[in-house]
């Protein structure tokens, strides 16, 4: 399944049906009277979130969603049938946003979560509503209401404890793939990882934490490069940030600055959030001791190996604690 973390689209709320106006024509019931029945309910749009879906991609093939209007009022009081609402499913962590008005409708946070995005349209009054004592046969009746059209911009930010940042090749999915159930593609070129991975991390007894590989940073991608913007958004849910960063680097501070350069030139808030450095592919360093200055006098940083599994349990347990 593609993986699709943004979709715009098109919904309208269903008009009610029309009330009716009749008068009741039945043998041995002379001047039966008014007896226009009311009209339907329109349907509805209805979100509601489901953990099950990890993508819009539905949305990105079918753009527009209309409901269809009440049924017509009808005679011998019969109401009109009323129609059926649509219900659009979408992941947790997705943003509808109202394009025209600019705002946010409603942010889905946990599974199960249901919110009408468009009201259906009430229907009308039948002429039998209208009966008084001074108007015992009314000829007139209530139309039913208009829909609601609402244009909207569908954002999927995935939820995540932890996000994992780095540059390509520095070893994150590697290291999610060694303590969680995922399992990313990995190879030994640049952008291997194309969509954030979420892995589940159990640790202790019956305790867990989910934890995101988020893809495309590199100089320049709070500015649109490589994978730019496109995949930054999901960091920002994320409770704690792990640094990895190759230990065979040329140079392991200007990476580690680089990447604090690009977050807060995205959002400078991100910064904010408990920070730890991993430092990546220990087993592939032929001096142990290596000496890194830059890093001395931090207090969350630890050389790790996927491979050969050296620190992992150690910063396993330093994530946990910080959650």
């Amino acid at each position: 399944m593609k993986f699709i973390d943004y979709a715009k689209i098109s919904v309208s709320s269903g008009k009610g049906g029309d009330g009716c106006v009749a008068f009741l024509r039945e043998k041995f019931r002379p001047k039966g009277g008014p007896s226009g029945g009311d009209g339907g309910k329109g349907g509805s749009i209805v979100f509601q979130s489901d953990s099950k879906l990890t993508t819009l991609q539905d949305y990105s093939y079918n753009k527009q969603y209309f409901a269809k209007s009440g049924e017509n009022g009808k005679g011998k009081n019969m109401h009109g049938k009323n129609a059926q609402n649509i219900v659009l499913k979408v992941p947790v962590g997705t943003i509808v946003r109202d394009v025209d008005q600019n705002k946010i409708i409603y942010d889905f946070n946990n599974d199960n979560e249901e919110i009408i995005v468009c009201k259906g349209g009430n229907g009308g009054f039948g002429n039998a509503r209208f009966k008084t004592n001074k108007n015992p046969a009314p000829r007139f009746a209530n139309d039913g209401e208009k829909g609601i059209l609402l244009n909207l911009e569908l954002e999927l930010k995935v939820l995540a404890d932890v996000g994992l940042v780095g540059f390509p090749n520095a070893g994150k999915s590697t290291f999610i793939s060694s303590i969680s159930n995922a399992r990313p593609k990995i190879a030994d070129y640049p952008f291997t990882t194309l969509i954030p991975n979420l892995g589940i991390v159990n640790y202790g007894q019956y305790k867990s934490f989910v934890m995101a590989d988020i893809p495309g940073l590199i100089e320049g991608a709070s500015n649109g490069k490589g994978l730019g913007t496109q995949f930054l958004k999901h960091i920002e849910r994320t409770k704690i940030l792990v640094f990895i960063i190759d230990l065979n680097s040329e140079d392991v501070e200007n990476e580690y600055n680089l990447l604090c350069n690009e977050l807060k030139s995205f959002d400078e808030r991100l910064l904010d959030k408990p920070k730890i450095i991993l430092l990546s592919k220990l087993d592939l360093v032929s001096n142990d001791d290596i000496d890194l200055l830059f890093f001395k006098n931090m207090k969350d940083v630890i050389k790790i190996s996927s491979v050969s599994k050296q620190n992992i349990d150690k910063a396993i347990n330093l994530i946990a604690n910080h959650l």
